[in-house]
């Protein structure tokens, strides 16, 4: 029997993007430790914000200040995180309301354990020390017992705003090649080339195809 075979795999790319006012002001707003959503024309605030209505299809630029506390309205427990997720210890994954919000914010929850949270539970904001315009710069969630935090009512107007964004993507995969194509490999390596034929059309693919692009 042939050996089975793997090979890793690693996609990775930087994904670049240009914001348009109502993005670059919520980044903006984070590296100033602000919290923007937006108004739309019914009254309901949607924290993250976005530039259209996702009801009407309208346009929506009215700002609004939301306060850095919320509520925990679901969440999943991640006993094992991996690389490039929020904390390298394990943490609950969250939706959070903040105050003034009617829309949650996907973000971490740093907690000791699953039995430490709850839907309902308040939290709070807890801020990256270095901050530089990405929703990286709220570094986690964190239990809050305190009063509810009134935001100042920041208008979204700021200096050296944010104009644009850099997202690392990378994905991380073992491919195992199917029975076709493990013959196909296993014969280059002694020095022969083959290839599959269809049961149906009879036609011969080199390297083989699994299924024929002709027939299916």
């Amino acid at each position: 029997m042939s050996a089975v075979l793997k090979a890793p795999l690693t996609v990775e790319f930087p994904f670049t993007r240009s914001l348009g006012p109502v993005q670059s002001a919520f980044l903006t707003g984070l590296r100033e430790r602000v919290i923007l959503g937006v108004r739309t024309g019914d009254g309901r605030t949607l924290v993250p914000p976005v530039e259209y209505d996702p009801v009407t299809a309208e346009e929506i630029r009215d700002l609004v200040e939301v306060a850095p506390t919320g509520t925990v309205t679901t969440w999943a427990w991640n006993h094992a995180p991996r690389r490039g997720q929020p904390l390298a210890t394990p943490f609950a994954w969250v939706l959070v309301r903040l105050d003034g919000a009617d829309t949650a914010l996907l973000h971490a929850l740093d907690a000791p354990g699953p039995d430490a949270v709850h839907t309902g539970m308040r939290v709070r904001v807890r801020w990256a020390g270095e901050r530089t315009g990405a929703i990286t710069d709220i570094a986690c969630f964190e239990p809050y017992d305190g009063e509810r935090a009134e935001p100042a009512g920041h208008s979204g107007e700021f200096a050296d705003a944010v104009t644009g964004i850099v997202a690392p993507a990378r994905l991380d995969y073992t491919y195992s090649p199917g029975r076709a194509t493990t013959g196909y490999l296993h014969a280059l390596a002694g020095r022969r080339m083959v290839g599959e034929r269809c049961p149906s059309c009879r036609k011969v693919y080199v390297p083989p195809r699994g299924a024929c692009p002709t027939c299916g």
